[in-house]
């Protein structure tokens, strides 16, 4: 079989298409064939290098398939069963997990990063690693959803304790995790402002934005403002970093709570400490999320009221020219790999 793996870090040329053996599925184990493979920003990273990865590493969290091949000791699935696998999970015995908080727990990772990925042909997966797709989507939007789904739900319902009625900013919301935000927080009955690109502001309404600032011709602060009466945001969601660090801490209001899940343009921010706890506001950081949230979100998808968004859609063979997309920023939701090639 085929996967996509990096042997060294680099550049786009260090992604390979390596030939592996086929993987046999053990006696609690499912083999799926994978059909499609969502990227992230995180595999951009991986590739790029950072202290203890292991190589080679074959790369991706996200994988939507069809199990071809059941372990002795299967129950919950059967052969042509579709599926989604769980980008992330940790030991399974400490508290933390028994207590469904695996996200919290010490030994915690993610597929393609701390554990070999997905953006393989085939898959054995330990049958509690995998979930079952839901009927109404096909193979390329359900690889479109677990890690951003679990990121966004984590951010906006978990941490941020989101209620009908607040206003929600999220910034960059052309993003994965940003084009789920916008969904969640309006799902759970939110006032949505979403920043994005010029060509990008249409898409964010569609979505389900009520407001939308571009974050390159306007102040994200001073439009929060006008837009919110001088109140603030109550709850806006970052994974840009750096260079949004300060509209972000800006835009909020008395109370707010500033939520983080990445750092994509740079991992430094300054903090004023007056206005932090004179305005008694709160800065959270979030990782991923715990593998039950993944259950309601496939419930809400099924139902319609929540949708994996694709923007580009590559074979898994062009799979640098998919990166060089991605780093582009030109793409709203995720761009996918499809590996029914």
């Amino acid at each position: 079989m085929k996967a996509i793996r990096i042997h060294a870090h680099g550049g786009t040329d260090q992604l390979r298409i390596d030939d592996l053996p086929e993987p046999k599925p053990g006696p609690r184990q499912v083999l799926v064939e994978v059909k499609a493979a969502g990227l992230n920003h995180l595999d951009i990273w991986v590739r790029n290098g950072f202290p203890g990865l292991h190589l080679p590493l074959t790369l991706g969290a996200d994988a939507s398939g069809v199990v071809k091949e059941i372990g002795s000791g299967v129950t919950q699935f059967a052969v042509g069963d579709r599926v989604l696998a769980q980008p992330g999970y940790g030991c399974g015995s400490c508290e933390e997990c028994l207590s469904g908080r695996e996200h919290y727990c010490s030994k915690y990772g993610i597929v393609g990063e701390h554990h070999s990925g997905v953006q393989a042909q085939l898959l054995a997966l330990d049958e509690d690693k995998v979930i079952r797709m839901p009927s109404n989507i096909g193979f390329e939007e359900g690889a479109a959803i677990p890690l951003v789904y679990l990121t966004a739900w984590e951010m906006v319902v978990n941490k941020a304790r989101v209620r009908p009625g607040d206003t929600v900013l999220v910034v960059a919301a052309s993003s994965g995790v940003g084009s789920a935000a916008v969904q969640i927080a309006k799902l759970h009955g939110a006032q949505v402002i979403a920043t994005a690109g010029t060509t990008k502001l249409d898409k964010a309404k569609a979505h389900g934005a009520d407001f939308v600032i571009d974050h390159y011709q306007q102040d994200i602060a001073k439009e929060i403002k006008k837009i919110t009466n001088g109140r603030g945001a109550d709850i806006v969601l970052d994974h840009v970093g750096k260079a949004t660090w300060q509209a972000s801490t800006r835009s909020l209001a008395k109370g707010g709570k500033l939520v983080v899940c990445g750092a994509t343009t740079g991992h430094e921010g300054v903090v004023d400490l007056r206005f932090l706890y004179f305005r008694q506001q709160a800065i959270l950081g979030s990782t991923m999320g715990p593998r039950g949230d993944l259950f309601r979100i496939l419930q809400l998808v099924e139902a319609g009221k929540l949708r994996g968004v694709v923007d580009k859609v590559y074979p898994f063979t062009e799979v640098a020219q998919a990166h060089e997309y991605l780093e582009t920023g030109k793409q709203f939701g995720k761009v996918i790999l499809n590996f029914s090639v």
